[in-house]
Order: C-alpha cells, then sequence, then structure tokens
C-alpha cells in the first residue's frame, strides 16, 4: 500500500499543509517518490503520522515529537510528565482569569448589568489580554462547570441570542 500526500491527509483528517509542514521540519519523510515525482507514504509513514497527531492532540510542541518518535525510549514519561505541568500551570492562570472576572462581575454596585458589552467586544479584549481561542474555551468551561447559571447569566448579558448561548453552554459541558 502506497499512499499520496492527499491520500494520507485524508485518512489521518489533516490538511495536505500540515502533512507537509510535518515532512518540512522532519518529522515524517515519504517512503519514496512515484515517477511523477509525487511524494509516496507507506503503512509504516501512516502509524508515524498518527502518532505524530496523538502527541500533538495532547499539546506536545513539534521538538517534543521528535524526541518521542526518535529516541523510544523511557524518555517519553518524562516528557509527558512536563507537559502535564505545564498544562496544569496554564489551567491555573486560567483559573486566576477566571476567578478575576467574577470578582469584576460581582462588583456592589452592579453596574456591569447595566452597561453596553457585546461579545465581539469581550472577545477582543480576552484577546488584548493575551488569551487564545483554546484559552477562552477552556475558560468556558470552567465557568460552566464551576457557576453555571451565572455562565448564563453572563452570556446573556454579551447579548448574545439564545440559540448560540445554548450552542457555547453545550459544548463547555463536554470534557
Amino acid at each position: 500500500m502506497t499512499l499520496t500526500v492527499s491520500q494520507m491527509s485524508r485518512l489521518c483528517g489533516l490538511s495536505r499543509t500540515t502533512l507537509l509542514y510535518y515532512e518540512s521540519i522532519g518529522l515524517l519523510k515519504p517512503a519514496g517518490r512515484s515517477r511523477g515525482n509525487y511524494r509516496r507514504y507507506t503503512a509504516s509513514q501512516v502509524e508515524r503520522l498518527k502518532a505524530i497527531c496523538a502527541y500533538r492532540d495532547a499539546g506536545l510542541r513539534p521538538a517534543d515529537i521528535r524526541q518521542l518518535l526518535e529516541e523510544r525510549s523511557n524518555k517519553a514519561s518524562a516528557v509527558l510528565k512536563r507537559r502535564l505541568v505545564e498544562l496544569d500551570e496554564e489551567m491555573a492562570r486560567l483559573h486566576e482569569h477566571q476567578t478575576a472576572i467574577l470578582r469584576l462581575l460581582a462588583a456592589e454596585d452592579g453596574s456591569w448589568r447595566t452597561a453596553k458589552m457585546t461579545k465581539e467586544k469581550w472577545v477582543e479584549i480576552m484577546h488584548a489580554a493575551g488569551m487564545t481561542e483554546e484559552q477562552m474555551r477552556q475558560w468556558h468551561k470552567q465557568f460552566e462547570q464551576q457557576a453555571p447559571d451565572e455562565h448564563q447569566q453572563f452570556l446573556e448579558y454579551l447579548q448574545i441570542a439564545a440559540p448560540e448561548v445554548s450552542k457555547i453552554r453545550t459544548w463547555s459541558r463536554e470534557a
């Protein structure tokens, strides 16, 4: 079995660009080339790409992925444990953000409730504060988990339509 770039990327649910990026940084190499000079991949490259995707989904950096794929030793445990610590630290930062926002929302005078705020303005503020889309998703998940009623009220405060509020709260409950 040999696959082209397009077949390989479809099989693993990646874009061609991502697959070619992995090749450009040395994570993946084609088994060879066809007569027409097209890249060809075999079952072993498929397995390697699946491992790359699994490590990427765990949030590992390309350098860590390369180390894990090339060293095949007990260092995998050390790399994964280090990433787990990084995630714990990131979650703690997100929790601090959430706590600060909840404090602002709970201001004694309640003036925030009458102020004009939109989803777009809020997202812009969060981006300006350095939060990524993934961090904002995690923020919503934590908000939903710890204060679901307040999360609902906050989404309504942002003037988000009911169907979108429902959608946000649904994916916020997912693990």
